[in-house]
C-alpha cells in the first residue's frame, strides 16, 4: 500500500505482488490506484481510477515489464481561463491499454553516474471509449556516460517518441500527448511549455525528439576524493529538441522535416547535487538560444529536482 500527498499531485495504490515459478526475478503484480493531478501549464486537472496487472522478468538483453491497465479518467478545467482547446476535452473517459517497457541500465549510479549506458523503450497500444479513440505510442531514451581525466564526466542523451491514432483523422486526448521542456530535460524552457499552445495553455503533440551534451567536473574547491563534495558537480550543457504534430494521412514527410528544422536550443552552466540515492537537484543558469513562437522560455537561473533527467 502506498499513499503520497502534494500540492499538485496526490495518489494512492493498493498492490499485491508474488514471485512466479519460485523465481524472485519474475514478479507478478496486480492492484488498483487513484491519482489526482493538476497540470497548470495546460490548465486542467485529472482524477484517474484504475486497475493494473503486470509481470516483470529479466532477459539477456535487459529487463521487461508487460502490463495491462484499465482507467476511468476524469478531466476538468482548473479555472475560467483554460483554453477552449483544452476545455472541449473535459469530461469522463475509459482507457484500456497494453504496454511493454524494456530497460537496459548499465550506469554505475542512477542519479549522478560516472560511466555506463541506459536504454529504455516503451510501446503502448491503447483503446478508449467512443469519445476519445485509441492510439499506438512509442517512446525511447538513451544515455551514455564516459569518465575522462581529472574526474570529468561526459554525457550524451538522446530521446524521442511518436504516436498514431488507431483511426485516421482523429485526435488523441491531451492526457496522452508528449510534452517537452523543464529544468531536467530541455533546460532553459519552463515545464512542458514547448510546442503547440492555445491561450497560454500547452497542448502537447504526437511527436518529439530531444538531445543533450553535458560535461560534469568536480567543484573547484574540492576537499578530497570520498568527501561530502563528491555529491556536488559543476555542470555545463547544451540541449536541443522539438515537439510537434505529424499528420499520418498526408504531408507526413513534410511534418517530420519541420519537426527536425524547428528545433529549440539552449545552453548553460550550473551545479548538480546528488541527494543520497533518492533524487537529483540542479541549479543552472540557462540561455535559450533558439525559441519558437508559443514557447515559454526561462532566461537565467532555473531550479529542478527529480529522479529522471535527460
Amino acid at each position: 500500500m502506498e499513499y503520497s500527498y502534494g500540492t499538485k499531485m496526490t495518489s494512492g495504490s493498493l498492490m499485491f505482488s508474488k514471485p512466479l515459478f519460485e523465481n524472485p526475478d519474475i514478479l507478478f503484480r496486480t492492484g488498483g490506484y487513484q491519482h489526482h493531478g493538476e497540470y497548470p501549464w495546460s490548465g486542467y486537472r485529472t482524477i484517474d481510477r484504475g486497475l493494473l496487472a503486470d509481470i516483470q522478468f529479466p532477459s539477456r538483453l535487459g529487463s521487461h515489464t508487460l502490463s495491462c491497465e484499465g482507467v476511468w479518467r476524469e478531466l476538468g478545467c482548473m479555472n475560467r481561463t483554460t483554453a477552449f482547446a483544452v476545455r472541449e476535452q473535459a469530461g469522463h473517459s475509459l482507457k484500456y491499454a497494453l504496454k511493454h517497457v524494456f530497460a537496459r541500465d548499465h550506469r554505475d549510479n542512477n542519479i549522478l553516474p560516472n560511466k555506463g549506458t541506459l536504454f529504455t523503450c516503451t510501446q503502448e497500444l491503447a483503446g478508449v471509449d467512443d469519445k476519445v479513440l485509441g492510439f499506438v505510442k512509442h517512446n525511447m531514451e538513451f544515455q551514455a556516460f564516459k569518465q575522462l581525466p581529472l574526474s570529468t564526466v561526459f554525457q550524451l542523451s538522446l530521446g524521442g517518441g511518436i504516436m498514431k491514432p488507431l483511426q485516421s483523422g482523429t485526435e488523441v486526448s491531451i492526457q496522452d500527448h508528449f510534452f517537452l521542456g523543464g529544468p531536467l530535460t530541455l533546460r532553459g524552457f519552463n515545464i512542458n511549455a514547448v510546442g503547440p499552445s492555445s491561450d497560454g495553455n500547452a497542448l502537447g503533440a504526437n511527436a518529439y525528439w530531444l538531445g543533450g551534451l553535458h560535461l560534469y567536473t568536480p567543484l573547484p574547491f574540492r576537499i578530497g576524493k570520498g568527501g561530502f563534495d563528491d555529491h556536488f558537480r559543476t555542470h555545463m550543457f547544451v540541449n536541443a529538441g522539438s515537439l510537434g504534430n505529424v499528420n499520418f494521412d498526408s504531408n507526413m514527410k513534410e511534418d517530420l522535416q519541420r519537426l527536425a528544422e524547428t528545433y529549440r536550443l539552449s545552453y548553460g552552466l550550473g551545479i548538480v547535487v546528488r541527494i543520497g540515492g533518492l533524487a537529483r537537484l540542479e541549479l543552472n543558469y540557462c540561455v535559450p538560444a533558439q525559441v519558437r513562437q508559443g514557447d515559454s522560455s526561462n532566461v537565467g537561473l532555473q531550479f529542478g529536482i527529480g529522479v529522471t533527467f535527460s
